[in-house]
């Protein structure tokens, strides 16, 4: 799950950011870490507008910061971006105005005052901001903006018309900033225009013809978020109702939406009538409809596998997976996995058939198997954890000790004389939990697959911790991976052989 938060600025609107608020923000994502969730994150100067007697609900100075200012913050930021990746389901552009909306501002164009327009230094000045902020959050992640026109502008220019080119599937998930900004809607369902969401801000008038249409198809590629602000209207109602809540959630592909503001009203709306489908329908909804796979395979064969899988939800997976086939030991629980080259931010609204073939390393022990679906996080902190792994919709599948989805079928493995070539193998991933400055060999304990690691094992060394080769011993892996600053330390005629390779000390 995912949770929205908000940064305040507003003690640094002509200062760097503390160093005392840079830790803070550190141990909120050590805490939802822990906690098991990720974070939308938005950072604004002023999350109170100033009322005054302007004749608007809302009165200059607005409070923001100007742009150096903005650009310095960013800068001190991009560090904790970059470490804290893992537990970051998207970043708001926010930063200037009132609430980090863009419109409300001081120093970037206000355009809560006649002629409600922004000129060609507005734009640039926000584009400047906006590319600021891409550069400083890792290329996987997505940058929301808050008027679909902000994309435009920084994509194809300043003087961009609303009738720029939308995002093309061909263009999507491959890190260029077209594929990375996505958008955060903060007036869904309030009116045609979402309060001037969908307006051509170069000239001051709604644009729905050319804007609607360019997010519609845009967001099928990128994330999609924000909240209600109005539901007064027929807008929010649910489509039974005469209204368009699950429409423009479904033509807008939605991956989540707040549930904390404005919820009373809305949820007033559609409780008992489409609420359930809008929780259910919200992101990806992935459903097995059925499968084929191998009944038996020697060392050197291919185990064979076809999914049928549904998605019944808004949007596909938008962040990156890891899509994996276990196979679990009946008699010993040992697991072997292998990564399917087959990747789920593809899996758009529809039925999908993912087929292949992996082969049965020679390595692995004959026996019973059971085979499992793993849609995990990719980054290595999380990969491991249930909390971060796809459930599929299916009843009576998921294992929630390993973020399985049990796919109800074994396979049996026959020894062979036979090898993979260059096939993709199932592989055994062995990870060091151990203590530090303990030997490789000390005890099988010390390793996740609860056996010394051989020539088939990937092996995970983490935590910062340091596994020695004692003098005299041959150690043997497939592949090393050390994380988070852990070292291995072969000591005086300890070897240390992978994939073939051998290297001493």
């Amino acid at each position: 799950s995912s949770d929205l938060r908000y940064f305040v600025l507003d003690t640094f609107k002509d200062s760097p950011i503390s160093a005392s608020f840079l830790q803070n923000l550190q141990t909120d994502f050590n805490t939802v870490r822990k906690a098991g969730v990720k974070l939308i994150i938005r950072f604004s100067y002023v999350n109170t507008p100033n009322t005054g007697n302007c004749g608007n609900w809302i009165c200059p100075p607005f409070g923001d910061a100007p742009k150096n200012i903005v650009l310095q913050h960013i800068t001190q930021l991009k560090p904790y971006f970059q470490a804290n990746a893992d537990v970051i389901a998207a970043v708001q552009m926010g930063f200037i105005g009132v609430w980090g909306e863009q419109c409300y501002t001081d120093f970037f164009g206000d355009l809560s005052a006649p002629p409600y327009t922004l000129n060609e230094t507005n734009w640039t000045d926000r584009a400047e901001v906006l590319d600021s902020i891409l550069s400083a959050v890792p290329v996987d992640l997505f940058v929301q903006v808050r008027c679909p026109q902000m994309k435009q502008k920084d994509i194809y220019g300043a003087n961009a018309p609303t009738n720029s080119a939308a995002l093309l599937l061909n263009e999507a998930f491959l890190g260029a900033n077209k594929a990375r900004i996505g958008f955060h809607n903060d007036c869904l369902l309030a009116d045609y225009n979402d309060y001037g969401t969908y307006n051509d801000f170069s000239i001051g008038n709604a644009d729905t013809l050319n804007l609607k249409f360019y997010k519609a198809d845009d967001s099928k590629y990128v994330i999609v978020g924000g909240e209600t602000c109005d539901s007064t209207g027929l807008w929010s109602l649910c489509d039974s109702q005469g209204g368009f809540a699950v429409h423009e959630m479904n033509r807008m592909h939605y991956t989540y939406l707040n549930a904390d503001y404005n919820n009373f009203k809305v949820n007033n709306h559609w409780t008992n009538v489409c609420m359930d489908e809008i929780k259910k329908r919200l992101g990806y909804r992935l459903y097995l409809v059925s499968g084929q796979y191998s009944n038996a395979a020697a060392h050197g064969d291919h185990l064979s596998y076809s999914l049928n899988i549904i998605n019944e939800g808004f949007s596909s997976p938008v962040n990156k997976r890891n899509l994996k086939l276990i196979l679990k030991n009946v008699a010993t629980d040992e697991t072997w996995e292998a990564n399917l080259d087959h990747d789920i931010r593809y899996l758009f609204q529809g039925s999908h058939n993912l087929t292949g073939q992996i082969c049965i390393p020679a390595c692995m022990p004959a026996g019973q198997y059971s085979l499992h679906l793993k849609l995990s996080d990719p980054a290595i902190t999380l990969e491991d954890r249930p909390e971060y792994s796809i459930r599929l919709a299916n009843t009576d599948i998921w294992d929630s000790t390993f973020g399985y989805n049990n796919l109800g079928h074994h396979i049996n493995i026959t020894a062979s004389n036979n090898v993979c070539s260059n096939d993709a193998e199932f592989v055994s991933i062995n990870k060091w939990k151990g203590p530090d400055n303990a030997m490789w060999n000390a005890s099988h304990m010390y390793w996740s697959q609860e056996r010394i690691p051989t020539e088939c094992d990937e092996v995970y060394v983490q935590d910062g911790k340091t596994v020695i080769i004692p003098s005299g011993y041959q150690a043997t892996a497939k592949k090393i991976t050390l994380i988070n600053n852990s070292f291995i330390r072969i000591l005086d005629d300890g070897q240390l052989k992978v994939l073939n390779q051998q290297d001493s000390d």
